[in-house]
């Protein structure tokens, strides 16, 4: 975000982002493909510029 120039805020405001999905990102929490869409689109760049998948002990066996 900061090489973008937008804030929290003007995610929130301009690009109606909600407060939930802030919260989310702010607390490793799960974000739909909508949302990553939605943030490449409004930053400018590419969906690894924005997420890192790092394996977790506590994910669901396949």
């Amino acid at each position: 975000m900061r090489n973008s120039g937008e804030s929290t805020y003007t995610l929130i405001k301009n690009h109606h982002i909600s407060n939930s999905t802030i919260d989310k990102l702010r607390h490793n929490k799960p974000l739909n493909t909508t949302t990553i869409n939605d943030l490449c689109r409004i930053l400018s760049c590419k969906v690894e510029d924005i997420l890192l998948y790092i394996p977790s002990d506590d994910d669901q066996i396949l």
